[in-house]
C-alpha cells in the first residue's frame, strides 16, 4: 500500500496539478482510511459503498467531523478510487454512490479598517522579526493573498511597480497588485530586516525565518494569533484576506475582478463576499438608520 500511496501522490501533483500541500492532505486522509480498513480486516479491492458509509459514520462519532469535513473526505475517497481504477485494482468507484452532505453557508468574518490598523500598530517593529511580520500582514491585507501563497513568494516575484506574481492553487499563476502601505513596508523589510535574517546559505525566499530559511505557515499563524490576542480580537490571519475582498466590493469593484485577484477558480466562491457586504450594509441600516445614504 505504501507504493500505491506514493504513486497516488505523484498522480495528484503531476497529472491533476494539485499543490504539494493539497497532495499531502489527500495522502494523510487516505492513510487514515487505510488504517481503518486494516482494523476492520477489509480488502480495498472488495469493499462496497456500505463499508464507506460505516467509515464515515465512525469518523463522525470518533473524530467529530462536521458536514464540511465529511464532504472533503468523500471527495478524497472518490479521487483515490478513480486512481485505483486506473491502476486496475478496482473496476468501480464505490465512493460515487455516497451522498455529499450539504455544507452550511458560513459567512467569512471580516474586520473594519480601523480595527486592522489598530491591530497592526501593535506589532513591535523595532526588531527584524517585527518588521517582517508587519510586512506580511500588510501584504496579505493589501493583496488578498492566501497564507500558503505568501510563504511561497520569492524575491524575484515582486515587481517595483507594486505587482506580485503568485503561484496559486493548482499551479495557476496570476498577477496581483498591492498598495502603497504594503510597498513601503516591503521596502523597509528588504532594506533593514531581511539582510539580518539571511543565513549562511542564500535563499530566494522572500520571507525568512530566524534560521534564514523560508518561513512556514505555522510561524505566521502563531505570530498573528499573538497580536490578535493582545489587541483583544478574535481573528485568524485568513480574516485579512476576507477583509480585503469585502473592502474591494464595498468600494465598487466588480465580482469578476475580485475573483481574479483572489485566484478563485469558480465565481460562486467569490460571491460569498457579496453576502458579507450586504450583511454589513444591513447592520449599518439597523444601528445608523438616519444616514441619508441608506435612503437612496
Amino acid at each position: 500500500m505504501q507504493s500505491i500511496l506514493e504513486k497516488y501522490r505523484t498522480r495528484l501533483v503531476a497529472m491533476e496539478r494539485h499543490s504539494a500541500l493539497t497532495a499531502s492532505t489527500y495522502e494523510s486522509e487516505i492513510q487514515i482510511f487505510l488504517q481503518w480498513l486494516d482494523s476492520e480486516s477489509l480488502d480495498i479491492s472488495h469493499i462496497h459503498a456500505v463499508d464507506l458509509s460505516a467509515y464515515l459514520e465512525k469518523r463522525r462519532s470518533v473524530n467529530n467531523i462536521d458536514g464540511r469535513t465529511a464532504a472533503k473526505v468523500i471527495s478524497v475517497l472518490r479521487s483515490f478510487f478513480r486512481f485505483l481504477i486506473d491502476e486496475n485494482v478496482r473496476t468501480d468507484n464505490p465512493a460515487d454512490i455516497l451522498e455529499m452532505p450539504k455544507r452550511p453557508e458560513h459567512l467569512p468574518a471580516v474586520l473594519s479598517k480601523e480595527t486592522v490598523d489598530r491591530m497592526l500598530e501593535l506589532v513591535d517593529t523595532k526588531t527584524p522579526f517585527g518588521i517582517r511580520n508587519r510586512t506580511i500582514y500588510e501584504f496579505i491585507y493589501s493583496s488578498g493573498l492566501r497564507i500558503s501563497e505568501t510563504v511561497s513568494l520569492n524575491c524575484n516575484d515582486i515587481a517595483p511597480e507594486g505587482i506580485v506574481k503568485v503561484l496559486g492553487k493548482g499551479g495557476k499563476e496570476r498577477l496581483v497588485v498591492f498598495g502603497e502601505q504594503a510597498k513601503a513596508w516591503l521596502k523597509r523589510y528588504l532594506d533593514e530586516a531581511r539582510p539580518k535574517l539571511t543565513g549562511k546559505k542564500p535563499s530566494k525566499a522572500l520571507f525568512l525565518s530566524k534560521n534564514g530559511k523560508r518561513l512556514s505557515r505555522k510561524g505566521i499563524w502563531k505570530n498573528y494569533a499573538l497580536i490578535a490576542e493582545i489587541a483583544g480580537i478574535s481573528s485568524k490571519l485568513h480574516t485579512l484576506r476576507h477583509t480585503f475582498a469585502t473592502e474591494l466590493l464595498a468600494g465598487g469593484a466588480d465580482l469578476r475582478s475580485v475573483q481574479e485577484l483572489l485566484g478563485h477558480a469558480d465565481l460562486t466562491t467569490t460571491q460569498i463576499y457579496t453576502h458579507v457586504n450586504s450583511r454589513l450594509k444591513e447592520s449599518h441600516k439597523q444601528f445608523l438608520p438616519k444616514l441619508k445614504e441608506w435612503k437612496k
